[in-house]
Order: C-alpha cells, then structure tokens, then sequence
C-alpha cells in the first residue's frame, strides 16, 4: 500500500469518526454540550489537517478540486485557538462538507 493509499484511508477513517461522533445530534447547541463528543471531533478534524500536510504537494495540485489548503488551515484554528471555535461553524462544516469530503476521498482512493 502506498503512503498516499495509506493517508487518504487515514482521512476516511477520520471523517467517518467525525461523522459518528456528531450523528445523534439535531443542533449545534447541542453537539457542542455534549463535550466528549464535540471534543473528539475537533480531535478528528485535527487528525485531517495533519494527514492533508503528508499528501504529496504535486498530489494535491493533481487533485486540487479539494480545498486542501482549507483543510489544513481549518486543522490549525482548531489547534491554535480551540477556545475561540465556533460550534455553529464546526456543526455547519460537518452537515454540509464531511459528506462532499468523504465522497471526494473514496473517489481518489479508487483511483490508487
């Protein structure tokens, strides 16, 4: 299996985490009170970032339909200044970008 195999799996599995971690929740409010839920995705989304960072840089200019650059800078607000997110913000970003996200990734791993 090669590197690049190896981390767009490794974001798969993250995305799916996150998707866990947030599924029985309706609102934002509610996602972010549940902390051991809300903390594990932000984990997650830190997780991402950090895999995003390892993909080959001619790689992601191949495959630049995915805001890659966007993820990784996603990964360091959550990581430089995790008291200052958003929870509306994040619960967006899970309901409208995961889904696209994951369907990008499987995409490219189908490619591999």
């Amino acid at each position: 299996m090669s590197n690049t195999h190896f981390n767009l799996q490794s974001l798969l599995e993250a995305i799916d985490k996150i998707d866990i971690y947030s599924q029985t929740f309706k609102t934002a409010d509610d996602f972010h009170h549940d902390s051991k839920s809300f903390d594990a995705s932000m984990m997650q989304f830190v997780v991402i970032g950090e895999i995003v960072t390892r993909l080959d840089e001619g790689y992601k200019q191949t495959h630049s339909t995915i805001p890659w650059q966007k993820v990784k800078n996603f990964r360091n607000i959550i990581a430089h200044d995790y008291f200052g997110i958003d929870a509306d913000e994040i619960w967006s970003i899970i309901q409208n970008h995961l889904i696209p996200l994951r369907t990008d990734i499987k995409a490219l791993l189908e490619e591999c």
